[in-house]
């Protein structure tokens, strides 16, 4: 074989071929193909100029540094984050570019960022004269009222007004709220239009109690800047006080439409979704503030809330502990981890977390109650007595804290005493609600607010304990002079129509009542405003003010119990059957008084059957309680049961003689 075929077996790719000639379609042919050639050809270059025009513009600085302020001034702080960190990204060692971003994190609340920003600015060259109101509110948002209050001090003259809204809350947080509204005074007579000073002044107001001061600088606030989120969110929250949940609502749905991501809007506007029973809602807004601000306590402690409702103790659990410790110490954490531990048996944990409720709020009946079940259940019956002894002594002492006094009594030894707490459980209430009394002598307590003089709580406490002492004279003149020193303070309104009542002057009472509902339309001031009204005899304006209430509050329990009551009083038995089941699905089968109220519905659109259920349910809670005496005795007569409703009527009125009600249902067995 010769070499030319040998290299040719060994390297087939090496052969010679003959080389084709390129042919153009037929399509591409002739003066008809170059035209299509060149319209493809267009085509081409018309699509990649397309692509060139959507394709990302490289970061422009300065353009990014003019969106971020404009997104500042007009309120939407999130997207002037965004556009900060575009410009840093284009120009990292822009100083005014990290300047600006620290602003907006001040706005968003995270005064670490915003710190570590400051400190970028200065090392980009950026003087630090210009960032000392800067660094204050960073500091402040850190904790440190005290840099904040020397930072602030160092502002340049330009900065004033910036400066001085900053100490105010330095001095608020230090507990020197009469201060701080001072220096936020003087900063607004200077400059009225300053719709942040007129912010920060509501807020320190609201936080003080003086929820009426509050609601006319918030409205400032808001008329002068109505896209300003702080403004409008400090707004939903005086209105939330003063009118209810649902008028509270567009407000803080305004401060989300200028930023969707708001985290102080986002919280409170779960929090109220929650209140008014619009779960779906709340998680929702509950996620988007997670979003807005990754592993936020509050957001977090809402969705334990939720799942609390929802009975899943191990999902609420795991939630609290996420929060790390950052709101351990709120009423409402010690009353959601107290009521886990309880409901899994943990009886030392949930007393751990009660006693502190209890010591934040001595007052407070409900948390007394459930402390002292849960020292019971752990074994210490002294300290159950202890703690309910105060609710014991009322005469409007619910059946349960009565209850429970009886069983602490049995454990120790006293069953004498256990015998009487059980029969006054068995009666029921015997009085109308009063104020909560207190065991300190009068003099004492004078001494101590004259020791805390401008302090109003040390004068509810006098007025407390002059009632206790009989001495509704001197109560109601003190009580009236706190409330002309506090027009906007509803707490000094309830006291002095707290006073009133208790003098059995409840028409003057109802006066002053509707007045600190103005203030604040919650549901211990609607309670005392609808039964002041009753027994002044303005039952049509009682009602009106419960119908109010609940159109703002739709899931409050109190207040849809008293409607089903009012129902049945007028014999609206259908409505009252629909309002009170829904009440029991709620509350479960253990309150006597929706029972009686539900026996006597049933009994009332003629189903004897259901009324009879009812009725000896109610009986065998309370049988020495002449209402469910009566409803039981109603309900056997519907059913056609005479001999035994008789016997029932005429305990009934035995035990109530002076109940009309009660001796007619007996007048009309015959």
């Amino acid at each position: 074989m010769s070499d030319a075929a040998q290299r040719s077996a060994r390297y087939p790719m090496l052969r010679r071929r003959r080389r084709r000639r390129f042919k153009m379609p037929a399509l591409l042919a002739g003066n008809r193909g170059r035209l299509l050639a060149i319209c493809l050809l267009c085509l081409i270059v018309v699509t990649g100029a397309i692509a060139l025009s959507q394709r990302s513009p490289r970061p422009d600085a300065r353009r990014s540094i003019k969106g971020a302020l404009t997104t500042l001034e007009a309120g939407n702080y999130s997207a002037a984050r965004n556009n900060a960190q575009a410009a840093i990204t284009a120009a990292p060692t822009l100083g005014i570019a990290h300047a600006v971003l620290a602003r907006a994190y001040l706005e968003l609340g995270d005064g670490l960022a915003a710190e570590a920003e400051l400190t970028r600015a200065v090392d980009a060259g950026l003087s630090v004269d210009r960032l000392h109101q800067l660094q204050a509110h960073a500091r402040l948002l850190q904790g440190d009222p005290d840099g904040a209050i020397d930072a602030a001090a160092k502002a340049l003259p330009r900065y004033a007004g910036y400066a001085a809204r900053i100490r105010a809350r330095a001095l608020a947080a230090q507990g020197d709220g009469v201060q701080a509204q001072a220096v936020l005074g003087a900063l607004l007579d200077r400059a009225p239009n300053d719709a942040a000073g007129w912010t920060d002044l509501g807020r320190i107001r609201l936080t003080a109690g003086n929820i009426g001061g509050a609601s006319d600088a918030a409205a400032r606030a808001a008329q002068l800047a109505p896209r300003e989120p702080a403004a409008l969110t400090l707004q939903g929250e005086v209105v939330r006080s003063r009118y209810g949940l649902v008028a509270a609502l567009p407000w803080f749905e305004a401060a989300l439409a200028s930023d969707a991501y708001y985290h102080p809007a986002l919280i409170e506007y779960a929090a109220t979704l929650g209140e008014a029973g619009r779960n779906a809602d709340m998680l929702a807004a509950t996620r988007r503030a997670l979003q807005a601000r990754p592993g936020s306590a509050q957001a977090l402690y809402l969705q334990a809330v939720l799942a609390a409702r929802a009975g899943r103790t191990e999902l609420s659990r795991a939630l609290l502990l996420r929060t790390g410790g950052a709101v351990a110490g709120l009423p409402g954490t010690l009353l959601v981890s107290g009521s886990l531990d309880y409901a899994e048996g943990k009886s030392e944990q949930a007393v751990a977390s009660w006693r502190q409720m209890v010591d934040a709020q001595p007052l407070n009946v409900t948390a007394r109650r459930l402390l002292g079940a849960a020292l019971l259940r752990s074994g210490d019956a002294q300290g159950a007595l202890d703690l309910l002894r105060p609710i014991g002594l009322r005469a409007d002492a619910d059946s349960y804290s009565l209850t429970l006094i009886a069983r602490a009594f049995e454990a120790v030894g006293d069953r004498v005493l256990a015998a009487q707490f059980l029969d006054r459980a068995a009666a029921g209430p015997a009085a109308s609600a009063t104020i909560f009394a207190t065991d300190d002598a009068v003099g004492a307590l004078m001494a101590g607010a004259d020791a805390a003089a401008g302090d109003p709580t040390y004068v509810l406490g006098v007025i407390r304990g002059q009632v206790a002492a009989g001495d509704n004279a001197g109560a109601i003149a003190r009580a009236r002079s706190l409330a002309v020193a506090g027009p906007g303070a509803p707490a000094a309104q309830l006291a002095l129509g707290d006073t009133l009542a208790a003098a059995g002057r409840y028409a003057e009472a109802a006066d002053v009542y509707a007045r600190a509902a103005d203030l604040s339309f919650d549901e211990p001031t609607m309670l005392r405003l609808v039964d002041a009204l009753g027994r002044a005899g303005r039952a049509r304006d009682a009602s009106a003010s419960l119908a109010v209430y609940l159109s703002q509050n739709p899931q409050s329990l109190a207040g849809q119990r008293l409607l089903g009551h009012w129902q049945v009083a007028s014999g609206d038995w259908n409505r009252a059957i629909e309002t009170l089941e829904g009440v029991r699905r709620r509350v479960g089968n253990r309150d006597g008084g929706v029972l009686t109220d539900l026996a006597l519905a049933y009994a009332g659109s003629d189903d004897g059957e259901i009324a009879v259920r009812y009725g000896r349910a109610a009986y065998y809670l309370s049988p020495m309680n002449p209402a469910a005496a009566d409803a039981y005795g109603v309900a056997l007569a519907a059913q056609g049961h005479i001999d035994g409703a008789r016997q029932l009527l005429v305990k009934a009125t035995r035990l109530a003689p002076a109940n009309a009600t009660i001796a007619a249902h007996l007048r009309q067995l015959g």
